[in-house]
């Protein structure tokens, strides 16, 4: 690999969010009216790719419970733990059928070897995006989350997260029918902080709604 992988971190986390501010005044807006966004960071763990996987598609709150339903069933999310419960066991767990089929995919082939979440650390962002979305049930959005939160990986747009792109077509007052090609080009302004950026947007949304209730 010959490119530099840049990441954030407690110490560069907040000048990447002034140096983005200083260049988009809709970003720099947002920091005023609310202030720095978390630092939204997880472990390289294969519970996090299993918590990312259950986050699919459904609110925070549910994949949530469902993590921890699975924790109080076996302690410890390990593939072995994992694929020593049965698929009814998983149901009871609030695990869907499919999410069943993607998270011991996930952990055989951890086991296998074909994944080594330690060796990503190294990898270019578009080695581990190949890797990961040849598993069933990995798609660019859950690896976008993965290599932001797991890896702190500074320049993904996760172009499929819908509170991100609302968050984005409010704060810049885009019409609602802009294309994802349009919102892309956008986001390829805040190169190569897009990660930072979009946790902005993330705080923006959180913030927005939250003053709503």
């Amino acid at each position: 690999m010959t490119d530099e992988i840049l990441t954030f971190n407690t110490s560069n986390f907040h000048e990447m969010c002034d140096f983005l501010a200083n260049c988009d005044q809709d970003l720099k807006l947002i920091i005023e009216n609310h202030g720095y966004p978390p630092m939204w960071n997880r472990e390289n763990t294969f519970e996090t790719l299993v918590h990312i996987i259950l986050e699919q598609q459904v609110s925070l709150a549910s994949a949530l419970a469902a993590l921890h339903k699975l924790k109080e069933k076996i302690t410890e999310i390990t593939p072995e733990n994992i694929l020593s419960l049965t698929d009814a066991e998983m149901r009871e767990c609030y695990v869907s059928r499919q999410k069943n089929t993607y998270i011991k995919g996930l952990a055989n082939s951890i086991l296998e070897g074909k994944i080594n979440l330690e060796k990503f650390q190294e990898m270019s962002d578009e080695k581990i995006r190949e890797t990961l979305i040849s598993l069933k049930g990995i798609g660019n959005w859950t690896t976008d989350i993965y290599l932001m939160l797991a890896l702190q990986r500074t320049d993904i747009f996760p172009i499929g997260d819908l509170a991100v792109v609302n968050a984005l077509k409010k704060i810049k007052r885009l019409p609602p029918k802009i294309s994802r090609e349009e919102i892309i080009t956008i986001s390829e302004e805040w190169k190569p902080l897009r990660s930072v950026a979009t946790m902005i947007l993330w705080h923006y949304y959180l913030s927005d709604s939250a003053s709503k209730k």
